[in-house]
């Protein structure tokens, strides 16, 4: 999210349709030089929570816990910041996205810490998922701890 471009946004609503339960420490995913992207309804992508907390595109990611996979089920844009809602759960907030599976899906890079797996969670197919807004200083904070909506941010997005 860049608080001096961004205005509020809808949620993006999906459900899960796949759990996974693995979790790999060398995976090597890369971040894509995208903070935001757009989806579509009935689109499938792949939920991935991670430690790492670089936004740096090509960022190499490691440490990774399979989520799961979810049918978008409203279409909008995801924004790295954003808050992930599974069920009641605050899963963590949206760190970027990862094209390796392309044009299949993407991985939604969730940063979360300490980092779990869909079976940690005790998620299950069909529960819903929401992609709350939230804002780049969300990353690895809850809701209490986030820098006042007013603030100055330093963040560029790259050209």
């Amino acid at each position: 999210m860049n608080p001096h471009e961004d205005g509020p946004k809808r949620d993006v609503t999906a459900v899960l349709v796949k759990v996974l339960v693995h979790r790999r420490e060398e995976r090597g995913m890369r971040l894509e030089p995208h903070a935001s992207r757009c989806v579509r309804a009935g689109e499938v992508h792949e939920l991935v929570a991670t430690d790492h907390t670089g936004t740096e595109a090509g960022t190499r990611i490691d440490r990774v816990g399979f989520l799961g996979f979810a049918e978008i089920t409203s279409a909008g844009v995801v924004d790295r910041g954003d808050e992930v809602w599974i069920g009641s759960r605050r899963v963590g907030v949206v760190l970027g996205f990862d094209g390796c599976h392309l044009p299949n899906h993407y991985n939604v890079l969730v940063h979360a810490d300490p980092v779990p797996t869909g079976r940690d969670l005790g998620l299950a197919p069909e529960e819903p998922l929401v992609f709350r807004q939230g804002g780049r200083e969300a990353v690895g904070r809850s809701r209490e701890e986030r820098t006042p909506k007013n603030s100055v941010f330093a963040h560029k997005c790259p050209n």
